[in-house]
């Protein structure tokens, strides 16, 4: 189904090619002064110099030519060369009427692509924190809005899981528990199914034992021995890794639940370990890595370059690898077994620099395809209203579970003073699954509704209100319209009897005109990767709704046919409204 915008333009290049002039300067957009008119045209302008006329005569000539159109109402040539144009109300009914029975309401998908999303990215044995928040509601709503395009989309979490840090983890827990069997190199029975901890004690050890490795030499000794063991294949360490992975994810697991975050692959760098020291040869044989320093590594300078490329280190001076290694056996490992058109990375903003190294030496080192994307999407910092990152009221890093609770007691506050407000009586029980639901949409919609590379203000009070661009104010616009739906229903009428009229006052030929945006809209946030289109688009909509809402006694209209076609326009915008949310991550309640 070709976009509104489209239709009108085919109609406008008709008319400047009429009148003697190039088709292509009839492109139309969306007017900047809506007060004035809806559409507008300055093609007139970009003609003046090729046919030495003036814009106002050429755009007088257009319009002439347009004053019989089927698709404009109103086609006016304003100083020094503007048309000004007003769609007809039939040729808006018409489109909405076909929006309405196409699938997708008629959004064209691109030739479709598979595509591995790397979003997530936490550490095992460690807690969730605020910072892992933006990669994970960018990352889902990025996924949900490729496969709405029509593309194979995989997420994978790319979990750290391998290193160091466990080393420390193994290191701690014998030094507190030297007797358990993992740790008994004569052992060689089955070892226990459950872990020798919970959650809560691994979240205790990491930092714990990281703070001790900083200070003692020793202890720091032991753990990289205990790192090597693991890696080496010991068998009682591979055993007790297995245990933390098991009880990570698991936890990971419910708090990603939490936030309506899903992956398609739990793998971590633990699963390419082994493939590195191939890739690494490789490398060599190739003559693409050299000896600097005592380390190994790729230039991935370019003769375009404005500023200072590093050279990509593959190993460091005692030969052990880093981030750098895994992501690329990580590369390499997903185009043998997944062969990805794309792979997008969500990370920090910060880490710009790095993945241009990364990149280019995974295209150098031929471990991509020439025609492979490789796509970083930074995003920006989270901050508190002292335009700080994110903390606790003490201080310290959030824990997401932390944040979302907090989060959801808000909304229960807010949900008991609405219902008290208007009052009606609530089912506790209710209001705090329906404070779950506004809650996630709160945090999802505050984010996504930022550019991904900006930095924004993490602000309660505004994420949580029920008025102005936020979360609830768009589940509260689509319970209300569900709301109007389920009382016709109840007054006996039909929702697959109605279809939709004309626009009979202004505010209904808005909502109609914000309406038939959508797949302009779409295209473009699925063309630049881009929720927060999504999110503008749905708070105008959302505006639209209200303003004919408010102007309109829609139940209470005798005129059967009247009301049918309001009916209908509210079912098609509850319809765009929740498809839009369903890409952002969340959804609305049945009521608020």
């Amino acid at each position: 189904m070709q976009k509104i915008l489209d239709l009108i333009s085919e109609e406008v290049k008709k008319a400047f090619e009429e009148a003697g002039y190039d088709a292509e300067l009839g492109r139309v957009t969306l007017s900047n002064r809506p007060d004035l008119c809806e559409y507008q045209c300055n093609g007139a302008m970009a003609g003046a110099k090729k046919y030495h006329k003036a814009p106002l005569m050429i755009a007088q000539e257009v319009a002439e030519k347009l004053q019989e159109s089927e698709v404009l109402s109103e086609v006016s040539a304003v100083a020094p060369g503007f048309l000004n144009m007003k769609v007809k109300e039939v040729f808006v009914r018409d489109y909405l009427r076909d929006m309405s029975n196409a699938e997708k309401f008629g959004f064209q998908t691109p030739e479709s692509k598979k595509i591995i999303i790397d979003y997530g990215g936490p550490n095992v044995a460690k807690p969730l924190h605020v910072g892992h928040l933006r990669s994970g509601i960018i990352g889902e709503s990025i996924k949900r809005i490729c496969r709405y395009a029509g593309h194979e989309v995989i997420g994978d979490i790319h979990l750290g899981d391998w290193g160091l840090q466990m080393g420390l983890i193994i290191t701690e827990l014998q030094k507190r528990q030297p007797d358990l069997i993992y740790f008994d190199d004569s052992y060689e029975g089955e070892y226990p199914q459950e872990a020798p901890f919970t959650i809560s004690e691994l979240e205790e050890i990491y930092p714990t034992a990281s703070a001790k490795s900083k200070e003692d030499e020793a202890y720091k000794a032991d753990a990289m021995e205990a790192t090597y063991k693991l890696q080496s294949g010991v068998r009682g360490y591979r055993a007790l890794w297995d245990h933390i992975i098991a009880v990570s994810v698991a936890d990971l697991k419910k708090n990603y639940a939490n936030l309506n975050v899903e992956f398609d692959l739990w793998k971590g760098e633990s699963d390419v370990h082994d493939i590195i020291p191939g890739m690494v040869e490789e490398m060599k044989k190739g003559g693409y890595a050299y000896e600097s320093d005592g380390a190994l590594v790729v230039d991935v300078k370019e003769e375009t370059d404005t500023k200072e490329v590093p050279p990509c280190m593959i190993l460091k001076s005692d030969g052990a690898s880093l981030y750098n290694t895994t992501d690329l056996a990580t590369i390499m490992d997903r185009m043998a077994n997944f062969h990805p058109d794309e792979m997008i990375y969500l990370t920090d903003k910060r880490q710009d620099l790095y993945f241009e190294q990364v990149f280019r030496c995974a295209r150098k080192t031929k471990l991509v395809n020439e025609d492979t994307e490789l796509v970083h999407i930074g995003f920006g910092t989270m901050n508190g209203k002292d335009g700080k990152p994110f903390k606790t009221r003490e201080g310290g890093v959030m824990r997401l579970e932390n944040l979302i609770r907090e989060i959801n007691e808000e909304m229960i506050r807010k949900i008991q003073e609405n219902a008290q407000t208007k009052g009606y009586e609530i089912d506790m029980e209710q209001a705090g699954e329906t404070a779950k639901i506004v809650g996630l949409a709160a945090i999802k919609y505050g984010d996504l509704s930022n550019q991904a590379s900006k930095d924004y203000i993490f602000d309660m009070d505004r994420f949580t209100s029920f008025e102005g661009d936020t979360g609830p104010y768009i589940l509260y616009t689509i319970v209300r319209i569900k709301s109007i739906l389920a009382k016709y229903e109840e007054q006996g009428g039909e929702l697959t009897d109605t279809v939709i009229q004309e626009a009979t006052n202004v505010s209904e030929k808005s909502l109609m005109l914000e309406l038939a945006k959508y797949n302009t809209m779409m295209e473009t946030a699925c063309e630049e990767i881009a929720p927060h289109k999504i999110c503008a688009y749905i708070y105008d909509l959302a505006n639209a709704f209200n303003h004919f809402y408010h102007e309109t006694k829609i139940l209470t209209e005798e005129d059967g046919q009247k009301k049918a076609g309001w009916i209908a326009l509210l079912a098609l915008a509850k319809d765009v409204l929740e498809t839009c949310i369903d890409l952002l991550g969340f959804s609305a309640p049945e009521r608020m």
